[in-house]
């Protein structure tokens, strides 16, 4: 097994083991045997940034805090931005070497079939009908010849469909394809399908146990995307204090920090933007406080933790499964 995979110290277990409350050791079996391509085990990324504004607020507290990100990923889709706001966006993230995530839509929340309103969710976030589906690729289009190389995507009919028209050379070669949380496979067998189906990254719901991300790890290597903490409309989990397990089960993994206790900001408008400022700064402080836990588990092994961070400007998730593309 590599240092990479080696088993972190846990938080308190010097402590607990003097007290007789001995904390069980860790599988080595358990560890994730995959990376990115880069060799790195982790990335970052700042969630639910919505607009120029928030973007230059999340970077210049970055900055300042001396957090790493390599991904920024925005919530209310690319039809709630004008050409230039997503151009400004892109020349940004651009000069500091930082991914661009924008989200397709239309989706079921704001469509008028009332079945997500309903106990059971009906559909969910997913595109309802033929028109649906097209109003996603028609943002998928505009958003890559503005320069964005990454789309969020809540559908799996709109994945299938925009890989197919990467395949054949539609949109960009380089595209990835963000699977949403909103629609988060829950085992392995769906993470596999949604890595065939295209899905460059695929956000799992973080409820899910470190036994499950093993599971996972044991049929595919698609990158996962994983909430330390969850928006309170995802369950508002708090997972910070499991950060390095995280990496040694989930590696690949984006390391998402979010914020519970926080409200909604889809779809964002000006009505919400001292909101939005203050809750992006908080995402970046967020991610402060992981990555120095993660740096003082790994503190009596000399492995802070940076070692196994992908570079910065890192974006590619290397060879995947994909199923075979229909004939014709």
């Amino acid at each position: 097994m590599s240092d990479s995979a080696a088993i972190p110290r846990r938080p308190g277990e010097a402590a607990l083991v003097s007290l007789g409350h001995a904390i069980p050791d860790g599988d080595p079996a358990d560890s994730s045997p995959h990376s990115f391509p880069d060799g790195g085990r982790w990335r970052t990324e700042v969630p639910s940034v919505e607009g120029p504004e928030a973007l230059h607020t999340v970077l210049k507290e970055a900055a300042r805090l001396d957090v790493p990100v390599h991904r920024i990923s925005q919530g209310s889709g690319v039809w709630m931005l004008t050409d230039a706001e997503i151009t400004e966006m892109v020349d940004a993230t651009a000069q500091a070497g930082v991914e661009l995530c924008l989200f397709t839509g239309p989706r079921g929340t704001w469509d008028i079939g009332a079945g997500t309103r309903t106990a059971s969710g009906g559909g969910g976030l997913r595109a309802r009908g033929q028109s649906a589906v097209a109003g996603c690729v028609e943002d998928a289009l505009r958003a890559v010849s503005l320069g964005v190389r990454c789309l969020l995507v809540a559908d799996e009919g709109v994945l299938w469909v925009l890989h197919r028209l990467r395949e054949r050379g539609d949109l960009p070669a380089d595209t990835t394809f963000k699977v949403s949380a909103l629609i988060g496979p829950v085992n392995p067998a769906a993470v596999a399908v949604h890595e065939g189906l295209g899905g460059d990254s695929v956000n799992i719901p973080s409820d899910l146990t470190l036994d499950h991300l093993t599971e996972i790890r044991r049929v595919s290597r698609v990158p996962l995307d994983f909430y330390l903490e969850a928006p309170d409309d995802l369950g508002g989990y708090v997972r910070m204090h499991e950060i390095a397990e995280l990496i040694r089960r989930g590696a690949p993994i984006y390391l998402k920090f979010g914020l519970s206790k926080a409200p909604g900001i889809y779809p964002y408008g000006g009505h919400l933007r001292d909101l939005t400022l203050e809750t992006a700064r908080e995402r970046v402080r967020r991610g402060r406080l992981a990555l120095d836990l993660l740096a003082r588990l790994g503190a009596d092994s000399g492995d802070t933790g940076k070692d196994t961070m992908s570079p910065l400007g890192a974006r590619l998730p290397g060879a995947l499964n994909r199923f075979p593309m229909p004939a014709g």
